[in-house]
């Protein structure tokens, strides 16, 4: 895999500084990194715990409601079915979500705050 970016580099060609652990706890304890984290958080955690109940509600509809579970909409088609590939629709629109919040809010937010630790400051 390559890269189309050079390597940060120095005044004199050389490689830039890590920056050292210091200002990792610094940043740490910024308000903007507390920010982009509760931005994370208030997005990740209730869709991650709403996907689970979803989930489970349908391992328990399954194992406990047969009845309800294989009634047919149409043809062949139950109400299981629409459950189970609701599923995988639901799999690719959190993942669709999450790319669109954290190219708008996260990834702007953790650039500046790589920039200026990268700067020193």
């Amino acid at each position: 895999m390559t890269t189309e970016a050079a390597p940060p580099h120095g005044s004199a060609g050389t490689p830039a500084p890590s920056p050292a652990a210091e200002q990792f706890a610094a940043v740490q304890q910024s308000a903007e990194f507390a920010e982009l984290r509760s931005s994370y958080r208030s997005f990740a955690f209730p869709l991650t715990v709403a996907f689970i109940a979803w989930y489970l509600l349908y391992v328990l509809l399954s194992n406990y409601a047969g009845g309800f579970m294989g009634t047919k909409l149409f043809g062949n088609i139950n109400v299981a079915l629409v459950f189970g590939l609701a599923q995988f629709a639901t799999t690719f629109l959190i993942a669709w979500l999450y790319s669109r919040h954290a190219a708008t809010k996260l990834d702007p937010k953790a650039a500046a705050i790589k920039a200026r630790m990268e700067a020193g400051e």
